[in-house]
């Protein structure tokens, strides 16, 4: 995977991050969503390397990466938490200012860098998502019988842990064929880790707790995204179904939104990357 790439962990103070980087050119941050791992990007990176330096991060909690002791709200799981890792690993890879994008899960860690530094920020993209504040004013029947599952991860009982952890496999899904050999093998990984589980529901648990009193108080403040925003979606996914057109979410929270989709499921880095490449390098480009 990732040929060309440095795989490595890096200390950015309350967490050790895995990350793997490589290219040349201007930073970008590739994020990746639950419950994949930094490797499902192993067919994107690649495509940008030639001209942009590369970095792509296990999220904390999530693969290799730290997973700190929780608190009662979840908040070590925070995307304030997670942003602050991605502004202090790219400082340490001597990036003072670089574009982030983010996929499903860390597609809210991108927009909270993006939000809370917009110093660092150059450019933002959101991939399969709106802001967590957004989709939970809008949770209707449809909303809560399609992704039931944030409101059951969510819980703080453990009870989520002790489903999945009976049988990973059955629970997540994914394939070789999908995914790759070698980016299957890590995530599978990843999700027979016990840790690895708790750590992701303690990030849906932040998500109905911090991450969405954070994106109120930015709505009630009349914070804006201050960089130019990418937004893709997946044509075979349901954000169309859900909101008409997903983006006129986007453009409430940013001036300069360009938006399109991808004929493809969830995963486009997994089932569209050449696409997908070749919208983010348009993108960074403008």
């Amino acid at each position: 995977m990732f040929p060309g790439f440095t795989l490595t962990e890096i200390d950015v103070g309350p967490v050790r991050l895995r990350v793997r980087h490589g290219g040349s050119g201007p930073p970008v941050v590739l994020l990746h969503g639950h419950p994949r791992t930094h490797a499902t990007w192993q067919w994107v990176a690649p495509r940008l390397a030639d001209r942009y330096t590369v970095v792509c991060p296990d999220l904390r909690g999530y693969g290799g990466s730290g997973k700190p002791a929780t608190t009662p709200d979840a908040a070590p799981y925070s995307k304030r938490a997670m942003a602050g890792d991605v502004v202090a690993l790219m400082r340490r890879l001597g990036h003072e200012r670089f574009a982030v994008v983010g996929h499903d899960r860390g597609c809210y860690v991108a927009m909270r860098t993006a939000l809370d530094h917009p110093e660092r920020v150059t450019r933002l993209g959101v991939l399969d998502g709106v802001p967590i504040g957004e989709a939970l004013a809008r949770c209707d029947a449809r909303f809560a019988a399609r992704w039931w599952h944030w409101f059951f991860l969510g819980q703080r009982d453990k009870a989520a842990e002790r489903v999945i952890n009976a049988d990973p496999d059955a629970w997540y899904g994914g394939s070789p064929e999908q995914m790759g050999p070698e980016a299957y093998a890590d995530y599978r990984r990843a999700i027979h880790d016990p840790a690895t589980v708790h750590a992701m529901c303690e990030d849906y648990r932040a998500g109905l707790g911090p991450d969405r009193a954070a994106d109120d108080a930015d709505r009630a403040a009349g914070r804006r995204i201050a960089c130019p925003v990418l937004f893709v979606h997946s044509a075979r996914d349901d954000l169309a179904d859900l909101y008409g057109d997903p983006a006129t979410i986007w453009r409430d929270w940013a001036d300069d939104v360009h938006a399109t989709s991808i004929d493809c499921g969830h995963h486009m880095a997994e089932e569209a990357p050449e696409r997908l490449a070749a919208e983010l390098a348009a993108f960074l480009a403008r």
